[in-house]
């Protein structure tokens, strides 16, 4: 077993999952300073993140680092986006400063716009993003994707995935968009909770399908595809209904997907023992490079939400701890050294839990700047070790 844990930190330490990154939410008033963000990132061999914004500190800090940065443009200003001068102008104002020395390898253009509550905006997408990927191409930089993260409720149909069609009331200007995604060799990338699906309904849904844990899981009746959790069929639904668009060869990569590890009365499963299962589970497929069974030779890519709890984010209880980390830095469900003998990822086992009850396996925030990196790195190697040592 020892041997066996040399090869796995060796392999890791040489090799960062490159299907996986994270999102770097900003909601919050008590967060670390943008250059220990970058620190942390580096520790734990994470080199793939997400911001909401175009943060100018944020976009300063991650230069010259290996750190591939996505940016978003906020929807406030996506109908400002429709002249192409000021598509240009927000370009030469909000990216290009930044490069190369920043790797900014993405733009997405607003968040969850095609079920956004202000129902205007959705016409303003297209036109946008055209606009924002023409304004990169003149400047030199045409290899910077330009997409927008959709969520779930864009599909009208998503059980069975054969199933999957998207909403009517969207499907011309989806059309329109999955036409530049086609043609720009661009993927649609969705916002995809299983969560979300189980708080609903835990009565229905087992567990153990939604945290990737063993289960006898579901095979879709028209294809005979078995899915062993929800997130790769909710993914594979997403498939289909592009495929029903007329649609071949776009990728489909997870934007956002993650667990609460805190929630209301009426927030069935957000805790820290369902979140750390999630998540762990989540990285042993990412490690495998895993696909889903529609596309079983394209590894999914797949950023978790989120790095930090977000203190100032509304909403129920769950919305402001979603993150891996607290904001001192501290982990929010720790690894301890037990966690290698782990054998289950149930959520009714104490060992399936990031919190260790022993003493002698717990660990906090070491405050001397000296030892801080090596015990990140030590903290998220047993996340790793156990999740690739877990069957």
């Amino acid at each position: 077993m020892s041997y066996i844990i040399t090869i796995l930190v060796a392999w890791f330490v040489s090799s960062p999952v490159e299907s996986f990154g994270i999102n770097y939410g900003q909601v919050a008033n008590n967060l670390p300073a943008p250059d220990k963000v970058l620190t942390l990132l580096s520790t734990l061999r994470i080199t793939k993140t997400r911001i909401y914004d175009t943060n100018p500190q944020i976009l300063r800090s991650f230069a010259n680092s290996n750190m591939d940065i996505i940016v978003t443009v906020e929807n406030e200003i996506l109908s400002q986006l429709d002249d192409p001068q000021a598509a240009y102008q927000w370009v030469s104002t909000h990216i290009l400063p930044y490069l190369p020395q920043t790797k900014i390898t993405g733009i997405q253009v607003g968040n969850e716009v095609f079920t956004d509550d202000d129902t205007t905006l959705i016409q303003h997408l297209v036109p946008a993003v055209i606009n924002i990927h023409n304004a990169l191409s003149k400047s030199g930089y045409s290899n910077i994707q330009v997409s927008t993260p959709s969520s779930l409720a864009v599909l009208d149909e998503s059980y069975p995935p054969s199933a999957g069609t998207f909403k009517a009331e969207i499907s011309t200007i989806m059309y329109q968009f999955l036409n530049f995604l086609a043609t720009t060799k661009t993927p649609f990338w969705i916002n995809a909770y299983p969560y979300f699906a189980y708080k609903d309904e835990p009565d229905q849904i087992p567990v153990d399908y939604v945290l990737f844990n063993p289960n006898s899981g579901m095979v879709d009746p028209n294809t005979k595809l078995r899915y062993d959790n929800m997130l790769y069929a909710m993914v594979d639904a997403v498939y289909f209904a592009i495929g029903k668009m007329g649609f071949k060869g776009i990728e489909v990569r997870v934007s956002e997907t993650g667990w609460p590890s805190k929630g209301d009365v009426d927030e069935a499963g957000a805790s820290p023992q369902n979140a750390a299962t999630y998540n762990r589970n989540l990285l042993r497929r990412q490690m495998a490079n895993e696909g889903t069974p529609l596309n079983p030779r394209m590894r999914l890519e797949v950023y978790l939400f989120a790095l930090f709890n977000e203190d100032l984010k509304p909403g129920p209880t769950s919305e402001r701890n979603y993150g891996l980390f607290q904001p001192d830095e501290s982990m929010t469900y720790n690894v301890g050294f037990s966690a290698l003998a782990t054998t289950s990822s149930s959520p009714s086992s104490s060992s399936a839990s990031f919190s260790i009850a022993s003493s002698h396996a717990t660990y906090t925030k070491v405050v001397q700047k000296g030892y801080q990196s090596l015990m990140y790195w030590m903290l998220f190697a047993y996340w790793v070790i156990s999740a690739a040592l877990y069957v």
